[in-house]
């Protein structure tokens, strides 16, 4: 009996939409008509293609070389990195230190102080945070480790890919910004 009662308002539904549905009629007759009117119509003539006059080169005097001559603008190759391709290890498993998060150039030392013997230098992040290093950390983002800080600058060796497959050492510094 439950069941009934829920299907009396399904059974008004489909029955106040039915007599709608069925007024829709298939009649596409004057459609067709429309289309045979515009077929009937007769074709209009095309004008013809333009006559273009052939372009005369002009030769510039002085000028022989071709300007698509692409060995004007090819760069020397760099010379060879030093020493033998692949004869720097990295150690990946090393944890790695907070200042290896940033880019190298967007570091920037701002001072230096020494404690106990050991000269560290405060080093300004993009975040603007102070961090210390001192000889032995590792900062920037290929692996450069600090291999000594004067008052005036921070020296590292960072390990950078070689035109090999390998790494190679290089010397850089970070220096005071005023």
């Amino acid at each position: 009996m439950r069941l009934a009662a829920r299907a009396w308002p399904l059974l008004l539904a489909v029955g106040l939409v039915l007599p709608v549905l069925s007024g829709c009629q298939r009649d596409m007759s004057d459609l067709h008509e429309y289309i045979a009117k515009i077929n009937a119509r007769p074709g209009g003539d095309i004008e013809p293609i333009p006559t273009i006059d052939p372009h005369e080169p002009y030769l510039y005097p002085g000028h022989e070389r071709s300007p698509f001559d692409s060995s004007v603008i090819e760069r020397p190759l760099p010379p060879p990195p030093t020493g033998v391709p692949g004869e720097v290890d990295i150690d990946f498993d090393r944890p790695r230190e907070p200042l290896e998060s940033f880019p190298l150039d967007s570091l920037r030392m701002v001072g230096s102080l020494e404690q106990e013997g050991v000269r560290y230098a405060l080093v300004r992040t993009p975040d603007r945070t102070i961090q210390t290093v001192r000889p032995g950390n590792h900062m920037g983002q290929n692996f450069g480790r600090v291999v000594e800080i004067t008052t005036r600058e921070i020296l590292l060796i960072e390990v950078v890919p070689d035109a090999f497959g390998g790494y190679v050492e290089r010397e850089n510094t970070i220096s005071l910004s005023e």
